[in-house]
């Protein structure tokens, strides 16, 4: 490249930020006699240092280069122009330290180098001479990636000790040692003025939050995080990437979930520990979306998802919640990918959106399926979570380990067995199998979760238990009998029919006796009914039942007028009936019918209606 030959300049922050004086002068790409620095260039540098920035060090770093380079006579340098008061150092976004620096090299008849657009046009409109160093598609190799290889995916430089990397593949990290020499602070603050200078120049850069003591930088497939002292207590860099792009099929789906997924789910959160693949799945499902023609966007905390172009990726660190709440529901994506949810306020903007219609993909941490339903829980009323999330996906180890639908139903919650306990519960499912986890509901003032498998474990020792004490209280009577426990408060007996008269007793009292001292609603029948039952057939219907004075009324839908339908308890048949205009069907209390329907909401029964 040609030499360029200057006869004075004055740098802006923005040069001096991104080390561009030294590496020209260096380089001999730039010829310079005289250096003029502004006494505003030092202020910002020292302002943006004690707030805890990174770039304020990086640009103090450089100017102490420019002296060095000073020293060695290659040009003459002078400090100009007075120190700028506290307001124009705070409004220093507005401009104000800019036109400090455009006025000086007016006034020394100085070149203003600077890769600032605005700060560039400005000058030029002012008639300042200007030398623009345009930073756009800047790319080169930097330090930090001579750390990874293809199995790396995390780098940890820390001063006073040797650099280290995460390698392996989801769930089979090994952590090591990738140098032999200890880093020194000097090297760890090197690496980080290249790694910021990247990130501002490079269109796939990103600063995107920088915090007293920390930066968070998303530079191409890196998220970078850098501290210094005093937030920690040495500098030190983390550097994370994917290591291996998926697409869904690569998950070996079946049938039913991906039906799922490109039907129903439209609450979608995928949980996992640390370091299992959470982030390459989300990644994987919105590139299905977005071939599959559906508007995806991304909402992230940093920005690290690698995705095509047609996907809009949204930093939440940038804008407030109401803000990306807005812009999400003005631009209608079908889907929103929202990346790494942690606290309230992401929760309440994931439901919110949700409940506004918007397809939503939460990415949570959890170290098992539950977790991440649980983690709703008190942020939101417990009726709207089935609302929110509809499919769990859990990750382990990079694939797939479990998927659980949530969903709400009325009904008894499982270990209860009165009728008058059913309340709204929101069942937790294992998807691939249909089968029960967990039941979330109210119960008092709490909110208690409860796993199925436990209550059915404790109910089978409870069952064993109440067997072996009705057998010892029936032997009196008979050898021969077979008992069932459909619940904890009763228990159907098959004695021999000979044996029924005596085992009631005259006026019932010895069947009185035997229930107080179980403490269970005993029903007694004949051995070889249980044999007899059939399985009922026809349809299920819904229905409403309700107590009025001397009658149980069951309201059915409308559309059952003139239809037959059969009334049973669990399997057992009770009658048939017709159903007239109201679509109503009403049930003395005192029948014997409408005793046996007393019994089942009494013992938890499940009254059935088919047709």
């Amino acid at each position: 490249m040609k030499m360029e030959e200057i006869e004075k300049i004055v740098p802006d922050t923005s040069v001096i930020i991104e080390a561009l004086v030294s590496e020209k002068i260096r380089k001999k790409e730039l010829k310079v006699k005289e250096i003029i620095l502004h006494e505003a260039v030092f202020a910002e540098l020292e302002h943006q240092a004690n707030q805890g920035k990174a770039i304020g060090y990086v640009g103090i770093d450089e100017l102490k280069r420019i002296q060095e380079l000073a020293k060695k006579d290659i040009f003459t340098l002078r400090i100009l122009g007075h120190r700028p008061t506290g307001p124009e150092i705070r409004y220093a976004k507005l401009g104000e330290i800019d036109a400090l620096i455009r006025q000086i090299a007016w006034e020394e008849d100085a070149t203003l180098m600077t890769s600032d657009k605005v700060q560039a046009r400005i000058g030029e409109a002012r008639g300042v001479k200007i030398h623009f160093i345009p930073l756009e598609g800047k790319t080169k190799q930097i330090k930090l990636e001579k750390y990874f290889d293809k199995t790396t995916m995390s780098v940890h430089l820390r001063e006073g000790i040797a650099a280290k990397a995460k390698k392996g593949k989801p769930g089979a990290w090994d952590f090591i040692n990738i140098t032999k020499k200890k880093l020194t602070a000097e090297e760890i603050k090197e690496i980080s003025r290249e790694i910021i200078e990247e990130a501002r120049s490079r269109t796939d850069g990103f600063l995107e939050i920088e915090r007293e003591g920390s930066t968070i930088i998303q530079l191409g497939l890196y998220r970078i995080v850098i501290t210094k002292p005093p937030f920690s207590d040495g500098w030190e860099i983390t550097a994370v990437r994917p290591v291996k792009q998926l697409n869904l099929k690569d998950y070996n789906m079946g049938e039913k979930l991906t039906a799922r997924i490109a039907g129903q789910a439209e609450g979608i959160l995928i949980a996992g520990a640390p370091g299992h693949g959470k982030t390459t799945f989300a990644q994987a499902l919105s590139i299905h979306f977005a071939q599959q023609g559906k508007i995806v966007k991304t909402v992230e905390a940093p920005r690290d998802l690698i995705l095509p172009p047609d996907v809009t990726q949204l930093a939440i660190s940038r804008g407030t919640p109401e803000e990306i709440h807005d812009i999400l529901l003005l631009s209608r994506p079908d889907y929103t990918v929202f990346d790494e949810m942690r606290n309230t306020n992401d929760f309440m903007l994931y439901s919110d959106l949700r409940l506004a219609g918007v397809g939503m993909v939460g990415v949570i941490h959890g170290t098992n399926p539950m977790d991440a339903i649980q983690r709703f829980i008190g942020k939101l009323d417990l009726g709207v979570i089935p609302h929110v999330v509809d499919t769990v996906v859990f990750i382990k180890n990079g694939e797939i380990g479990a998927v659980l639908s949530v969903k709400m139903i009325v009904k008894v919650p499982a270990g209860m067995t009165e009728a008058d306990l059913a309340r709204p519960v929101i069942t937790v499912d294992d998807f691939e199998t249909g089968k029960a986890v967990a039941e979330i509901y109210s119960y008092g003032e709490e909110t208690v979760v409860v796993p199925v498998n436990e209550i059915k474990e404790k109910q089978t020792g409870v069952k064993k238990l109440a067997i072996n004490a009705i057998e010892r209280a029936f032997q009196r009577y008979t050898d021969y009998m077979k008992i069932e426990v459909p619940s904890e408060s009763k228990a159907i007996i098959y004695v021999p029919e000979e044996r029924i008269a005596g085992i009631i007793g005259r006026e019932g009292k010895n069947i009185k006796h035997l229930e107080e001292q179980l403490g269970i609603g005993l029903d007694i029948k004949a051995l070889g009914e249980e044999d007899q039952q059939q399985k009922p057939e026809g349809d299920e219907i819904s229905y409403d039942l309700e107590e009025s004075g001397k009658y149980f009324e069951f309201y059915l839908d409308p559309k059952m007028q003139g239809k037959d339908i059969d009334l049973y308890i669990e399997n057992d048949y009770l009658a048939t009936f017709n159903v007239g205009k109201k679509a109503t069907i009403r049930i003395k209390k005192q029948n014997p019918l409408g005793k046996s329907i007393s019994n089942a909401r009494k013992y938890g029964e499940r009254i059935r209606i088919l047709a």
